[in-house]
């Protein structure tokens, strides 16, 4: 399944647009503006995203894993190996890996303390192109982590891939400034777009939330 795949940019659109409807349908994506989410940094706000239930879905997720397979095939990125990274992208990584017929590894955050001390899992050899496979972007951390991992390793590792990117300037710089290309099938603005015509958020809230995305 290595072959040339031309997306255009209408499809990319359309494919954006449908993939966060799905985003939307399963709760992946998650409004409360009255009690609202509280996050790992103790603040609280309106959304909370949660892209691991998709794995959940069999629609959803064949759509979105096929969605991703023909975006990355579009890009020409002559991949040798894909990289899961813990725990959400491991998912992932595997439906893509399966569907384009490729060896696949994961990449914890830390060493596992026992046995080997592997970071790694499954086989890297020197020079594989490899792509890491996340859930999401928020502030890029985690993936900039496995890249580096995955660097130290010996692996040529300039890319990564997220379902759904927050968007976030701070996340792009860190990227550009280590040269890794970050590839994501949607974004907030496929959500509110879909949120919108569905009638799931009105003007104000979609205020309220691009609000606290930014605060």
């Amino acid at each position: 399944m290595q072959e040339n795949v031309k997306l255009l940019n209408e499809d990319l659109q359309n494919v954006s647009q449908k993939a966060a409807s799905y985003i939307l349908k399963t709760n992946s994506v998650l409004f409360d503006f009255e009690e609202g989410f509280t996050y790992t940094s103790g603040k609280k706000g309106p959304v909370y995203v949660d892209i691991r239930r998709l794995i959940s879905f069999p629609e959803a997720r064949s759509f979105i894993m096929d969605a991703a397979v023909k975006y990355l095939l579009s890009q020409n990125l002559n991949l040798d190996l894909i990289a899961g990274g813990e725990t959400a992208g491991i998912p992932f990584a595997a439906f893509i890996a399966d569907r384009l017929d490729l060896p696949m590894i994961y990449v914890r955050k830390k060493p596992k303390g026992v046995g080997r001390m592997a970071q790694i899992e499954g086989v890297l050899q020197e020079n594989q192109k490899t792509i890491v496979v996340e859930d999401l972007c928020n502030f890029g951390g985690s993936s900039m982590t496995f890249i580096e991992v995955l660097r130290k390793s010996d692996a040529s590792c300039n890319d990564a891939f997220v379902i759904f990117n927050y968007g976030r300037e701070q996340a792009k710089q860190e990227f550009d400034n280590k040269g890794v290309k970050l590839h994501a099938l949607c974004s907030w603005d496929d959500i509110f777009v879909q949120a919108s015509k569905s009638g799931q958020l009105n003007d104000k809230q979609i205020e309220i939330v691009k609000e606290s995305l930014n605060s």
